[in-house]
């Protein structure tokens, strides 16, 4: 009997665990309910009810011994790892398929939750090339992607050396819409690109949570009202920072300079 509680408990630190990977990562509310549920399902704990927010998993399970295990755990609001996500996805199916145990299953996830994410120098490029693509897609030319280019590589820059490590994530909103604001208008005065509201909406485009966003409509969309309203107002508050940060530079460059200077 204290053989198979402890398989129970086993089970059920390895869903919320699986739980914790998803939601931390950037999945929706609803695949990760799923999942929980799935894996105690498959190893007999029939009696599983999660109750998961943006930040927080709640878990109670039974056995047919009526002995109740219970699980809380807070997950602070980060970014996306789809990679994790993906690997927890595919795990699910091979336990579906019956070929792990309980303790396989941890290992497989204590791997998952190790897996490194994007070097930062691809994650440096990555924000250059988006920066560059979103520019002329609105609309910009060429010398309008390049500058958008640079001002992309360095604002990620900002973002991995200054922003993360010293910076709450409101301040380093309104930092990283200020910095953009102020090179690329720095980089149109010097003629190195030729439309300003081009360069500026392309540069700012690493800093838009579209994950969180799409997420927090589609899990109001599902009928999870709570978690999708908490993602919605951080996505928004980030939008707000990220205005707020490009109105300051445009405000003190019209007070410093009469708007000359534009």
């Amino acid at each position: 009997m204290n053989e198979r509680k402890e398989e129970e408990r086993e089970v059920l630190d390895a869903a919320m665990l699986a739980g914790h990977i998803l939601l931390e990562n950037g999945a929706e509310i609803f695949r990760v309910e799923e999942t929980m549920d799935r894996i105690c399902r498959h190893y007999g704990i029939k009696s599983c009810s999660s109750f998961v927010l943006s930040n927080g998993i709640f878990t109670t399970a039974g056995n047919e011994r009526e002995e109740i295990f219970a699980k809380v755990q807070h997950i602070p609001v980060s970014g996306t790892h789809l990679d994790r996500v993906a690997a927890v996805n595919q795990l699910s199916r091979e336990i579906e398929a019956g070929s792990l145990t309980p303790h396989a299953v941890r290992e497989r996830l204590d791997q998952i939750q190790r897996m490194p994410g994007k070097s930062k120098k691809m994650q440096i490029l990555a924000s250059g090339v988006g920066s560059a693509c979103f520019c002329f897609l609105f609309g910009g030319n060429g010398k309008d992607a390049a500058a958008a280019f640079f001002s992309g590589v360095v604002l990620y820059g900002y973002i991995i050396f200054l922003a993360g490590p010293h910076l709450t994530k409101l301040v380093a909103n309104i930092g990283g819409g200020a910095l953009v604001t102020a090179l690329c208008t720095l980089l149109y005065k010097l003629h190195l690109g030729e439309h300003l509201n081009f360069m500026i909406i392309g540069s700012i485009m690493p800093l838009i949570p579209g994950v969180a966003f799409t997420n927090a409509i589609r899990d109001i969309a599902d009928g999870d009202y709570i978690a999708g309203s908490v993602r919605m107002m951080d996505a928004l508050l980030v939008f707000f920072c990220i205005a707020m940060g490009v109105g300051l530079v445009f405000s003190l460059l019209h007070r410093f300079t009469g708007g000359g200077f534009l």
